[in-house]
């Protein structure tokens, strides 16, 4: 098993905490904003049919930025890189901020494009703290700051009301609180990323390249090159990994975003709905500790097996019955079975991947995902409209079984590949 200096062992978990606590305030930026995208959509636009812009906004920018993510870490470092995309991401929801108090509706879906890419660089986070640790701990260090999520998702909701106030106070309208204060969280995400990724995660991550390739080297395997991204996706194991992220961020995105529609035309007050939605938000951050020593310990392929089975089952148990308990216990698990997979996937890229090849390489498996997170958004509500919430559901299980058959799949091929 690699072993690093104590110090490069500090620094890795220093630097955890740090993106730990990057990830905690971006991802409150998020949600303050995205729980009150649909009203500001619907009220500045004067149309009910363009209240999903802002969201779907946020997305798509958060899917581009994602690739700009990779790009400019892999060029300038992962601390500047991940500096400056944050960055932009404040600037746009600056932007956002003003349209919100002029009522201006382009520079609003302009400012939410830019500002995706905050959330971009959040995520981005995860594989940073992966490859600064040894593949024995890279499930528990992915996990780590996925956790921030956790606080996130508490802290966001508990601002809007708030920030609405405050906004009020200075002569501003209410729904430019929200803004105003994802303003202030990305400005100190993209701060902490500045002042606390030290030293450079690059050169952790190398110093850990080295230490594999010379216990490669003790057992007498052959040091290989850096591979170029068409060949990177040639590679089984790559594809795999990704297959999973993207299926199951489109499984989880689909149907959870469905979910509050289909329990308002089932006469659900919003207080019912809420509570389903922070058990979904529970699933999805609070657990990440586990799912990490279980990446760790049973290893990447079993983890996601299980993440593929629970999304399995949560999809087929959703439309069963419209009551409360039931779509409760579905979308806590659904928020179980996408972490277990989040966690999981992400540590198997990087294990796939040299140095050299990560940045670019997460930075197209992140474009992937925020693309199809915003095709699942448009693709769920249609489905859902056209044929209901069972089928929608359904499509969401055939996705989870593509999950596991895709992982199913790489073990058999690993175990018949000649040494």
């Amino acid at each position: 098993m690699p072993e690093a200096t104590p110090p490069a062992v500090r620094a890795s978990g220093r630097i955890t905490w740090a993106l730990f606590a990057a990830h905690a305030l971006g991802s409150a930026g998020v949600i303050v904003t995205a729980t009150v995208a649909a009203i500001v959509g619907a009220e500045l636009s004067g149309r009910d049919a363009l209240a999903g812009v802002p969201l779907a906004a946020a997305q798509i920018g958060g899917a581009g930025a994602a690739l700009l993510a990779g790009l400019w870490t892999e060029r300038f470092g992962r601390r500047r890189g991940l500096t400056a995309v944050a960055a932009l991401g404040a600037a746009g929801m600056t932007a956002a901020a003003v349209a919100a108090a002029t009522g201006a509706f382009a520079l609003l879906a302009i400012g939410l494009l830019l500002s995706g890419a905050a959330g971009a660089a959040v995520k981005f986070a995860r594989f940073t703290a992966a490859e600064i640790h040894g593949r024995d701990r890279r499930g528990r260090a992915v996990a780590t700051v996925v956790m921030g999520g956790t606080v996130g998702s508490v802290l966001g909701p508990v601002l809007v009301a708030p920030s609405g106030a405050v906004a009020v106070a200075f002569g501003l309208p209410e729904l430019a609180g929200p803004y105003l204060a994802a303003v202030a969280l990305f400005s100190a995400t993209a701060t902490v990323f500045f002042a606390f990724l030290r030293p450079e995660p690059r050169d952790l991550a190398e110093a850990w390249d080295a230490v594999e390739r010379r216990d490669s080297a003790a057992a007498g395997v052959a040091p290989e090159s850096t591979r170029p991204l068409p060949e990177l996706l040639r590679d089984p194991g790559v594809v795999t990994a990704m297959a999973t992220l993207v299926l199951a961020q489109a499984v989880m995105v689909m149907v959870m975003g469905i979910t509050s529609l289909h329990m308002h035309a089932h006469h659900h007050a919003l207080g019912a709905i809420s509570v389903v939605f922070a058990a979904h938000t529970l699933g999805m951050y609070a657990f990440s500790v586990v799912s990490g020593i279980a990446t760790d310990r049973h290893g990447r392929r079993p983890v996601l097996l299980f993440g593929g089975a629970i999304l399995l089952v949560s999809c087929l148990a959703a439309p069963l019955s419209p009551a409360f308990v039931p779509l409760f216990v579905a979308l806590f698990l659904l928020g179980v079975g996408w972490n277990l997979c989040y966690v999981a996937g992400s540590a198997w890229l990087t294990d796939r991947l040299r140095t050299a090849e990560k940045a670019r390489t997460q930075g197209v498996n992140d474009l992937f995902m925020g693309s199809v997170s915003a095709a699942s958004s448009l693709g769920g509500g249609v489905v859902f409209a056209a044929f209901g919430y069972g089928p929608m559901a359904l499509a969401g299980a055939v996705g989870s079984a593509a999950l596991i058959v895709l992982v199913l799949r790489h073990a058999r091929i690993e175990r018949t590949a000649p040494a």
